[in-house]
């Protein structure tokens, strides 16, 4: 039961309170994150992740027909536990069926770039399923570092936090980044290709690298193939024309991951 703990409680039953109106804009708008400096968890999922790597959250939100059941690890996460009206939940939910509680966390401050690290590189990829589907491969394939190239969906925003189920905390995300940039990477770089290219299982893939995914249609950009080192492709022995760019990317990454451990 919550009620024991002295952490300070707020209830809200108005549409009209102002920190309805920022979680609505936080759970609706990709960029609300941008303007405010803050993120919206939503679930019990992803805020459990949040916390095993040692977050705090600025404030906890509760239904209130949940509130009285919710675990001490949630009352007692935050400075400040705030309890909404079950009839606003809707307000402040980006799901049909809204989640019952979530955490509000501040924006990351962004990492300087990392020259050597294993990277992903997003190149316009513009589906935020798929972008958080990247960041969870990354994730589990030892790719601690993503960099989104402008035109990329935005990284923060709660349908790619949704997707990458936690991923975003063991991750250095950088984003909106110019081409240009790529340039102070000193780890190679390899782009996936539909048609061109060595095949992914007959190459020896160099490790750490910077794995480049591109847009769903149009895929990598000519700039960033000639600042590649490797052109790479699937065999595809089922005969499609081509993969999704989310399912390209754990396949190549996980080809990485093996052919490092084989060293």
């Amino acid at each position: 039961m919550s009620g024991g703990f002295s952490v300070p409680v707020t209830h809200v039953s108005s549409r009209d309170n102002l920190l309805v109106k920022d979680l609505h804009r936080l759970s609706q708008d990709n960029t609300a994150y941008r303007k405010q400096g803050r993120i919206w968890l939503e679930g019990d999922h992803l805020c459990r992740a949040a916390l095993a790597k040692g977050l705090k959250p600025v404030m906890a939100v509760f239904s209130e027909s949940f509130w009285p059941l919710a675990q001490a690890q949630w009352v007692q996460a935050a400075m400040k536990n705030i309890v909404i009206a079950d009839a606003l939940l809707p307000e402040i939910s980006g799901l049909e069926s809204p989640a019952r509680m979530g955490f509000v966390m501040e924006l990351p401050a962004m990492p300087e770039l990392q020259p050597g690290a294993a990277s992903v590189i997003l190149d316009r990829v513009q589906d935020a399923g798929n972008v958080g589907s990247i960041l969870r491969s990354a994730a589990a394939f030892g790719f601690g570092q993503v960099i989104a190239l402008k035109g990329t969906a935005a990284l923060w925003s709660p349908k790619v936090l949704r997707a990458g189920m936690g991923a975003h905390f063991a991750l250095r995300l950088i984003e909106g980044v110019e081409p240009d940039a790529l340039a102070a990477l000193t780890v190679p770089i390899v782009v996936t290709s539909s048609h061109h290219g060595s095949f992914l299982h007959q190459q020896k893939l160099p490790m750490p690298c910077a794995w480049a995914l591109g847009h769903e249609g149009q895929g990598v950009s000519r700039e960033l193939m000639d600042r590649a080192c490797l052109q790479m492709r699937i065999d595809q022995p089922g005969g499609e024309e081509s993969l999704n760019v989310a399912a390209a990317a754990a396949i190549c990454l996980y080809a990485s991951s093996v052919s490092m451990q084989a060293r």
